[in-house]
């Protein structure tokens, strides 16, 4: 049921996390607050797909 998912920053665009997630209890798109080198600061990032 762990599926790989790919996270993307909101505010640069930059996709640069990877990560597995449990469908069955996650349904929902993931969001976590995550370090963006780019920006050098700590930002939103969403699941793509």
């Amino acid at each position: 049921m762990r599926v790989t998912i790919t996270l993307q920053c909101t505010e640069s665009g930059d996709r640069n996390y990877i990560t597995t997630k449990n469908k069955r209890n996650n349904p929902e798109r993931l969001e976590l607050r995550k370090y963006s080198p780019r920006l050098k600061k700590v930002t939103l990032h969403r699941e793509t797909k």
